[in-house]
C-alpha cells in the first residue's frame, strides 16, 4: 500500500517501524528535519519536512496515488485538518489521532462528516485496556475476538499451580478443556506449543476461551477472577479521566492523586464520584497516608515511565490484588523484564496495532480478510482473526490433515454463534471466523498458513 505518515513523534514512529516491514510504501512527513531524515534513514522510507497540512506537501508526498494517511502530530486539529485536504485531494483512507476528551462524545459525529476512515484516541484505548485487566485481576493482559465474544488471557502460572509440570495432552483430566493454550514465553523464549509441551511455574501463557469458560478454569486452578472493587491511580491525565470513568460506570471506586492542583479540581468537577488528592503521589508518605494498604489495585499513570516502574514496584508489596504501570518508551522493555512487575500497558504500542489491524484489513480488495490482529509477547507473535470465504484451500478438511506452516495455531472457531474449541478432527467452513496465533509476522490472508 501506499502510505503517508504525517507526525513522526513516539508513535509516529512505531507506526513506520512496523508498516515499513510489511511490503508498504511509505513517506513521512514532519516539521522536524532531524527526526525526519534519522527515521527515513533507518526505515528505509521516504521523507519530506514540512506542514502535512499544506496540500502542495501533500501532492510532494503522492497524496494523489496514496490509499492510506495517518495523521499523528501532536494536535488534534492539525490531524483532522491533514485528513480533510487528503480527502479532497484524493480516494485515500484516513486516520486521525484526536486525544483531547473534549471530542470525546463527538468521534461518531467527525467520523462521519469528515469522511474519516477511523478516529484513534491512544489514552481511552489505554484505559479500556486497563479496566479489563482490573475487572479480571488475575491476567497479566487481555486481548478481544469475534466482537467481544472470544477472549486471549495471558497470565503467568504461580509456582504452586495444578498446571506446574503438567503436559497439554493432560490437560484434559485435571482441567474440562474448554480452552486452548496458544503460547508460552519462558525464560525469554516465546514458543507455539504441542500436546507434549510441558508446563511449568513461572511460565506466562496465552489461552483462548469465553469469559465464562476462563472464570472456570481460573477457579480450578485456583486463582482469583472477581474483579477489584476499588483502586488508586498516581496521575491524573488523560488516561486516568476516561479509566476512572470506565471504573465508576462499574461499580469500582477510585481515588486520584495528583500534583497539580489545578488539574485535581477539573477532576474533581468531571469526576464527582471520585476522591481527587492533591500530592506527590511518588512519596511513599503520602501513599501511605491514603491507605494505599487497603486497596485492591493500583495504577501508574504519570508522565514519567521510571517513576511508574518504581512506583509499581512499591504497591506490589502494599496492594492486594493488582497493579498496572503505564509505559511510553519501548527501550524500557528488557529492563521490565527483568524486574518483578505485574501488568504492564503501552498506549504507542496498543495505537500502532489498531493501525496495522486496520492496514491488513484494508487489503480486503486484493484477496486480504484480517479482520482483528494483536502483537503479543514483545512484537514476537501475532494473534490473528481471519474470516473464512468460499473456495478457501483450508475448508472442508481436518485440521490434522492440513499442512500448517511451523509455528501456526489454529486457536479458536467462531461459527454463527458457536464458539468452538477446535480438535484434529474439526473442519473449517465456509463463513467460519478463525483465530491463529503464529510466530510468523505478517500473515495476510488465511491461506497463508498453509505450508
Amino acid at each position: 500500500m501506499q502510505i503517508i505518515i504525517v507526525g513522526c513523534g513516539k508513535v509516529g514512529s512505531a507506526l513506520v517501524q512496523r508498516l515499513s516491514t510489511e511490503d508498504n510504501n511509505i513517506c513521512i512527513v514532519d516539521t522536524n528535519p532531524d527526526i525526519v531524515h534519522e527515521l527515513a534513514a533507518e526505515c528505509d522510507v521516504m521523507g519530506i519536512v514540512g506542514n502535512g497540512a499544506s496540500y502542495s506537501i501533500l501532492v510532494e508526498a503522492g497524496i494523489e496515488t496514496a490509499d492510506l494517511l495517518i495523521a499523528m502530530t501532536v494536535s488534534d486539529e492539525l490531524n483532522l485538518l491533514c485528513c480533510v485536504i487528503a480527502r479532497k485531494a484524493s480516494k485515500c483512507h484516513t486516520i486521525a489521532r484526536v486525544r483531547n476528551p473534549m471530542y470525546n462524545p463527538e468521534h461518531q459525529f467527525l467520523q462521519k462528516e469528515l469522511g474519516l476512515s477511523m478516529i484513534i484516541n491512544p489514552e481511552q484505548t489505554a484505559a479500556r485496556e486497563i479496566a479489563d485487566i482490573l475487572c479480571f485481576p488475575g491476567a497479566i493482559g487481555i486481548d478481544h475476538f469475534s466482537r467481544g465474544r472470544v477472549e486471549m488471557i495471558r497470565f503467568r502460572i504461580p509456582a504452586d499451580s495444578p498446571l506446574d509440570n503438567t503436559a497439554l495432552k493432560e490437560m484434559s483430566a485435571k482441567i474440562n478443556r474448554q480452552f486452548l493454550i496458544c503460547a508460552v514465553s519462558r525464560d525469554e523464549e516465546v514458543k507455539i506449543p504441542d500436546g507434549n509441551f510441558v508446563l511449568r511455574g513461572g511460565d506466562v501463557i496465552s489461552i483462548i476461551t469465553t469469559r465464562r469458560n476462563a472464570i472456570e478454569f481460573f477457579r480450578k486452578i485456583n486463582m482469583k477472577t472477581t474483579s477489584v472493587k476499588n483502586t488508586m491511580i498516581v496521575g491524573g491525565g488523560k488516561i486516568s479521566l476516561y479509566l476512572a470513568q470506565i471504573l465508576q460506570t462499574l461499580g469500582i471506586s477510585v481515588k486520584i492523586i495528583e500534583r497539580d492542583p489545578v488539574r485535581c479540581q477539573e477532576l474533581a468537577e468531571l469526576l464527582p464520584e471520585a476522591v481527587i488528592i492533591n500530592g506527590d503521589g511518588s512519596e511513599e508518605s503520602v501513599l501511605q497516608e491514603e491507605r494505599i494498604d487497603t486497596m485492591d489495585s493500583f495504577v501508574a499513570l504519570t508522565n514519567l515511565d521510571e517513576e511508574n516502574i518504581l512506583l509499581s514496584l512499591l504497591a506490589k508489596k502494599k496492594v492486594k490484588r493488582k497493579v498496572v504501570a503505564k509505559i511510553n518508551r519501548l527501550q524500557l522493555n528488557e529492563v521490565i523484564h527483568n524486574l518483578d512487575m505485574d501488568s504492564v500497558v503501552y498506549p504507542k504500542l496498543s495505537t500502532a496495532q489498531q493501525i496495522l489491524r486496520y492496514v491488513r484489513a484494508t487489503r480486503n480488495s486484493i484477496g486480504s480478510n484480517v479482520q482483528t490482529l494483536y502483537r503479543l509477547y514483545d512484537d514476537r507473535v501475532e494473534a490473528l482473526e481471519f474470516n473464512i470465504t468460499e473456495n478457501s484451500k483450508i475448508t472442508g478438511i481436518p485440521l490434522r490433515e492440513l499442512q500448517l506452516k511451523p509455528g501456526i495455531l489454529i486457536g479458536c472457531i467462531t461459527r454463527n454463534n458457536e464458539i468452538i474449541v477446535p480438535d484434529g478432527q474439526t473442519c473449517i467452513m465456509s463463513g467460519d471466523q478463525i483465530i491463529v496465533v503464529t510466530t510468523i509476522l505478517g500473515l495476510q490472508d488465511a491461506q497463508d498458513i498453509l505450508a
